[in-house]
């Protein structure tokens, strides 16, 4: 049985999601582009979650956001279930659109240095796959760093797909914001744009040393949607939930989740057996959310 997701106010992520059979089918082009815009800003709007930094590559995306309310699932239900159906109209397929092997993959930086370290990750991915030389050239939806914070980006509704006569509006913004923990705005894009150039660095290094070339943004640009791309990383290894530079702030982390999965076990157990008030930790999402069931520190 998958472990019980522990959602709670307040928490930044980097969230991941992949294409089925890692095929291309966000591959950049102003539709794409328009369509994963539109909706994420709409998904942010409505379950109140903070955008910080985002990446959208052919076969996957990265998001590192602040889930304010603690309605993480709410969130990414909506914007891939939407963005599944748009795109999947835009190219005529009726099949599913995302990865089965799983669901989307959140982990949780610990501390801000964390979420800085994920945001330099997340910008710098077009280089670590080889795509581009520097995050900056690619042709997709890309975060620069002078944004965060200072910028509001506009979603317009796509003319595919979305019906003009629909209830959703016909453009929405979206706000790039500072990740918590930092003194300023100027503070985290300095450091992100260091860390960032240097991450693109180390990436080029070590391509080099491989002997591979940049596919370049014009390759980019002609991928077909429906093509398998060369195998990417390890499927069916480790998949984390939480992200620490620290050692000893990690293996908190660790237990942190170990209590909540032990404690969720035992009051579901009770649950089972016919126990209604039996409270749930703090964190618990899907029981609150179908059964009502209490949970410490809920009004």
């Amino acid at each position: 049985m998958t472990p019980p997701r522990r959602v709670l106010p307040g928490k930044s992520y980097l969230v991941t999601r992949r294409c089925s059979e890692r095929r291309p089918f966000l591959r950049p082009c102003r539709l794409t582009n328009d369509i994963f815009l539109y909706v994420l800003a709409i998904a942010a709007e409505r379950h109140r979650v903070l955008v910080h930094a985002f990446c959208v590559l052919s076969n996957h995306v990265h998001l590192v956001i602040t889930d304010v309310d603690g309605r993480l699932p709410a969130f990414m239900q909506y914007l891939d279930s939407l963005v599944a159906r748009a795109v999947n109209a835009s190219l005529g397929r009726f099949e599913g659109f995302w990865a089965t092997d799983g669901s989307y993959s959140a982990v949780e930086p610990l501390d801000p240095s964390d979420v800085l370290a994920k945001a330099a990750y997340v910008l710098a991915n077009p280089v670590a796959a080889g795509l581009v030389k520097r995050g900056a050239e690619w042709p997709g939806l890309w975060t620069a760093p002078a944004q965060i914070g200072t910028t509001k980006l506009t979603g317009r509704k796509p003319k595919a797909f979305f019906s003009p006569k629909g209830h959703l509006p016909e453009s929405v913004e979206l706000e790039l914001t500072v990740p918590p923990g930092f003194a300023s705005g100027e503070e985290f894009r300095s450091l992100l744009v260091t860390e960032l150039r240097d991450l693109e660095d180390e990436h080029q290094r070590r391509l080099a040393s491989q002997g591979r070339r940049f596919l370049g943004v014009a390759r980019v640009l002609t991928q077909n949607p429906f093509a398998h791309l060369a195998p990417g990383e390890r499927r069916f290894g480790l998949k984390p939930r939480i992200a620490a530079h620290d050692k000893w702030k990690r293996i908190v982390g660790l237990l942190w989740i170990k209590s909540f999965e032990q404690q969720y076990r035992d009051s579901l157990r009770s649950w089972r057996t016919g126990i209604r008030d039996v409270v749930f930790p703090a964190g618990t999402y899907l029981m609150r959310l179908m059964h009502g069931v209490r949970c410490v520190g809920a009004a």
